[in-house]
């Protein structure tokens, strides 16, 4: 809220005061099995109470951390305290690679303030072209300040609200007149309203990343690291589902299961190493490789 206060009083807007601690009541779907589960959309139509295994691993398909939440939790909600854990035993992380739901203003900027680069994915308009203008065809223009409609228009900023975003709304009067009124706007005002975040200019520099050959094939590993590993969990180690009830016993059992992983996989890396390894040999070959987990890289999901 510190930044958004300050953006507004640049803007010779006032500060927002705080709100009040009462939160609105809203329904929500709880287990009478497990209250501390979430319902899980899984695709369009279908969903079940369920928990998500938020997880980070290395190149080599080592999981580093997870952090277990309700299936409602979005994914970007989880990141921070799955970063912040990872973060403290591996601070020489150099990429963070993740898919979409990653690729948020916060995100982004908590990374490149920490110099860790974010590898994501190309995230489409929302939006329907064929139904008329949407966000990208509109241009912003950094140092006036302004923001220009397809027909090549003024749209001045109007305020910040409290999620970050400037707002940039167009002149009605000319927008009553204007060919692509219907493609552009339904509103009953006649004014069509766009908006940036405070921290657009993170976004701007993780898109410029993705279009690099380093980003684009280190984005193309997922599908044979995180995506690896839970294939694996669901598989071969009966993660599809679990038995325990509560987030507390899910996420020892989470981690159990990945901690099994992590043994087997580099069970395998030795004995491919050196097939009939003696006792000391493998002890040594185990603490000498334990650097394959302080890798630069890291994926989550």
């Amino acid at each position: 809220m510190t930044e958004i206060n300050e953006d507004r009083e640049k803007r010779g807007k006032k500060p927002f005061e705080p709100k009040d601690k009462d939160k609105k009541e809203k329904e929500v779907t709880i287990s009478t099995t497990d209250p501390e589960s979430g319902v899980f959309h899984k695709g369009e139509h279908k969903k079940c109470m369920a928990y998500e295994a938020h997880t980070a691993c290395d190149p080599k398909g080592y999981v580093l951390g997870v952090c277990v939440t309700a299936g409602n939790i979005h994914d970007s909600v989880a990141f921070d305290p799955l970063f912040d854990g990872l973060y403290i035993d591996f601070p020489q992380i150099e990429i963070v690679t993740g898919d979409s739901a990653y690729k948020t203003p916060w995100i982004s900027k908590k990374l490149i303030d920490k110099g860790i680069r974010l590898a994501a994915p190309y995230t489409s308009p929302k939006g329907n072209k064929n139904k008329g203008f949407r966000k990208n065809d509109f241009k912003y223009d950094k140092d006036n300040d302004n923001g220009m409609c397809p027909e090549g228009h003024i749209m001045k900023y109007s305020t910040t609200n409290r999620e970050g975003y400037r707002e940039y709304k167009s002149d009605p009067e000319i927008c009553r007149n204007c060919p692509h009124l219907k493609s552009c706007t339904h509103s009953k005002t006649y004014q069509r309203t766009i908006t940036i975040h405070i921290w657009n200019e993170y976004l701007e520099q993780v898109e410029k990343w993705r279009l690099t050959e380093e980003i684009k094939e280190l984005y193309k590993q997922r599908k044979e690291t995180i995506e690896r590993v839970f294939a694996d969990a669901k598989e071969k180690h009966g993660m599809r589902y679990t038995q325990y009830r509560g987030l507390a016993q899910v996420t020892k059992w989470v981690k159990l299961k990945f901690a099994c992983m992590n043994l087997k996989k580099f069970a395998l890396h030795l004995y491919k190493d050196n097939p009939f390894p003696s006792i000391n040999t493998s002890i040594y070959r185990f603490l000498s490789q334990i650097n394959l987990h302080l890798l630069c890289v890291m994926e989550v999901y």
